[in-house]
Order: C-alpha cells, then structure tokens, then sequence
C-alpha cells in the first residue's frame, strides 16, 4: 500500500481504540522495550504523544528511562523549517501543547541531535523492511538524518507490520526496531 492509502487506514483504527486499551497496549509496548539491547546508552529522545491522535502513551517508557536514570530528550517542532529543537526533559521543564496539540518544552537545556543515542519514534504504520508512515510533514525523517548513524531508531505501534509500503523515499530514514503490544520487529 501507498503512504496515502495508510495514513488514514491507520488514523481510523487508532480512533477506534478506547482510552482503556490505549493505556493496556502502551504499558504492553513499553514491557517489550526491556528486552532491547539499549540499556547502556545515556541519551534517549522520545515523544510526547498526542492524545486526540490516540498515539502510544510513553508515560510508561519515561518511567522506565527516569528508573533507570536515563537523560530523557524532548522535542519543540517549528512548523516553518520543520526543524526540532531538543531539550533535556528535568523537573523544571515546562510543557504546554502547540496549535497542533502536541506537548512541547516551553525552554529548557538545549540538546544537540549528534548527541542524541535512542529515538523512540512516532508512527503510524509501518513494514516488515523498517519503513515507516508518519503524518507526512518530515520532522522525523529530518531530525533522524542529523543523528549519528550509530543512533537506535525505535518505532512504538499499536497495530503489527504491513508487508511493504510501496512508495518509500531515498529521505526516508529506516528504524533499527519497531515494538508492537505483541512483538519486538528487528530491522
């Protein structure tokens, strides 16, 4: 299938999704992260989901990341450039949601993208190669482009792999994992 046909086969079923089973698939995902290789990395990026999208709730990977003393990483989007800037996440860090909904750092300790070891990675779709399907504006694609290549891209699905998106571009950067409620994808 193409990216036009996913997005909102992928949006419909998210929608369809209770507040329940959203909380019970994103603590079964964050459950799978355990058995991940990462754990001796410092600096993990992750999203802050957007609820009237019916994203992954990472509350729970940020748990595990605080637990574990991780140095977490958000992100502030400029829809202009379509750039991210990073911020280091602490108890001080303000964070209000932008026109579009999504929970953003108001300031904070700026973080460059080299620096940057873990991506947890928003998607809506993705397949069985490690291409993915956001909401088509390139954020990811970009900022994953500026990391290091050694940088561990992890998607966080509710919904298992498609077996091919037909239309994958040369900018489209591949994830390393992708974790589902049922399964552990390695790429």
């Amino acid at each position: 299938m193409k990216k036009s046909e996913l997005r909102p086969k992928y949006k419909a079923l998210r929608k369809q999704l209770s507040e329940n089973e959203i909380e019970e698939m994103s603590l079964a995902v964050a459950n799978k992260l355990l058995a991940l290789p990462i754990w001796e990395k410092t600096y993990f990026h992750i999203f802050l989901p957007i609820t009237e999208h019916h994203e992954v709730n990472t509350e729970f990977i940020l748990h595990l990341l605080s637990g574990k003393d991780k140095e977490i990483i958000i992100s502030k989007s400029d829809f202009e450039t379509r750039n991210m800037t990073h911020f280091l996440l602490t108890d001080s860090t303000k964070i209000k949601k932008n026109e579009y909904n999504i929970p953003e750092p108001v300031d904070g300790i700026e973080v460059p993208s080299h620096k940057i070891e873990v991506v947890f990675v928003p998607l809506l779709a993705f397949d069985k190669k490690g291409h993915r399907v956001g909401y088509g504006k390139g954020f990811y694609d970009k900022f994953l482009s500026e990391c290091k290549p050694e940088t561990i891209k992890i998607g966080l699905s509710f919904f298992e792999a498609e077996e091919m998106i037909a239309d994958v571009f040369e900018a489209d950067v591949k994830l390393d994992y992708c974790l589902t409620p049922e399964k552990i994808y390695e790429f």
